[in-house]
């Protein structure tokens, strides 16, 4: 779906086992093994895990169709607890809702709030509040989404804030995926970018996929074996000297899709800790201006991306709907410092 689910991987959440194959073991398809070898895991998430990378035989991450040999060194983790069989918690939330009818509403999801209910947040999300919100009413999830998804059709990540549209039944929650998986919905970010792109708009086209390496981050591939095709176009809103905030428009909705884009183009975005935007990536060596980025860091210790603009057609009354919303505070204060410093740079004709 949408720019991403922020859903911690972190050790603790996991329970990791060490197996080591038998000398006697005949070959035998990994996804076979490890069902008998671990009865708690059914074959279809075992098959999950491996393509997750979260299953690794000597330190290699390996295809379900991998036959086991003696001696194999193989490392499995696992959720420690399983989603589908939570009940779903109505929790009061103070929501900033941005628009709502009897078939949907829209919110400005801030900074910090989780989305959905996930493995390490099962309560304290969006979705714990819109349940509260929306009272007995029961929300749909689409056909084939995990339960703990009511009324999404997107997202986007824990530290991104913006615009979501949720609906409210399910009419119009197929009405609004469809539009999602024909393109026609216009989803609109900014984002602060270190650097400044080569050129002043343009189209980033690239395959993307779960890291090999590394679960919880997505990476760049050759092609669509091993990736989905990925299209964000963009162009430069404000060049500020070593860093530019940029407008993006989706064609698509990867996991961390903007996020790994820009990264790849050389330009991953301010405070980014995850894809390298939380140091210091253009600019001078001068101790004066490492403080002034450490405290812009400081006061946005997160990804720059803010969903600013989103629009769609009404589902049931057909009406185009436009919304428009600005970064939060600490976005837009960060931006305020990155302006005077390229005003102090000007009237100095020298850098910091």
């Amino acid at each position: 779906m949408d720019e991403g689910v922020e859903i911690e991987d972190t050790d603790e959440l996991f329970d990791e086992q060490l197996i080591t194959v038998d000398p006697g073991q005949a070959p035998l398809r990994i996804d076979r093994y490890l069902m008998y070898r671990i009865t708690k895991l059914s074959r279809s998430k075992i098959q999950k895990g491996i393509a997750q990378g979260l299953i690794k035989v000597n330190g290699q991450v390996v295809k379900a169709n991998y036959k086991v040999q003696p001696a194999d060194d193989i490392i499995v983790r696992y959720p420690r607890y399983d989603d589908s069989e939570k009940e779903l918690v109505p929790e009061a939330m103070d929501l900033d809702i941005a628009y709502e009818d009897e078939h949907l509403l829209v919110v400005n999801k801030p900074v910090g709030l989780v989305v959905h209910p996930g493995i390490s947040n099962w309560r304290g999300t969006l979705v714990n509040g819109l349940l509260h919100h929306v009272g007995h009413r029961v929300i749909p999830s689409l056909e084939g989404n995990p339960p703990n998804r009511p009324g999404l059709v997107h997202r986007i990540d824990k530290n991104t804030s913006g615009l979501l549209v949720i609906a409210k039944d399910a009419e119009s929650l197929t009405h609004l995926a469809k539009q999602f998986f024909d393109h026609t919905i216009d989803r609109q970010y900014l984002a602060l970018v270190w650097g400044q792109p080569q050129q002043e708009e343009g189209t980033i086209d690239r395959f993307l996929g779960r890291d090999p390496k590394d679960p919880t981050r997505q990476t760049v591939f050759e092609d669509g074996e091993s990736g989905k095709r990925a299209i964000t176009h963009y162009h430069i809103v404000e060049p500020l000297y070593y860093v530019s905030l940029v407008r993006c428009w989706l064609e698509t909705g990867r996991t961390h899709q903007i996020r790994i884009h820009f990264k790849s183009l050389g330009h991953p975005l301010f405070g980014d800790e995850k894809y390298g935007g939380d140091r210091i990536m253009k600019g001078t060596i001068f101790q004066k201006y490492r403080q002034f980025v450490q405290n812009c860091l400081r006061m946005m210790p997160h990804q720059a991306l803010h969903a600013t603009y989103l629009a769609f057609d009404h589902p049931i009354s057909g009406k185009r709907l436009q919304f428009e919303v600005p970064p939060p505070e600490n976005f837009t204060n960060v931006l305020k410092k990155w302006r005077q410093y390229v005003s102090t740079r000007r009237d100095k004709r020298d850098l910091l």
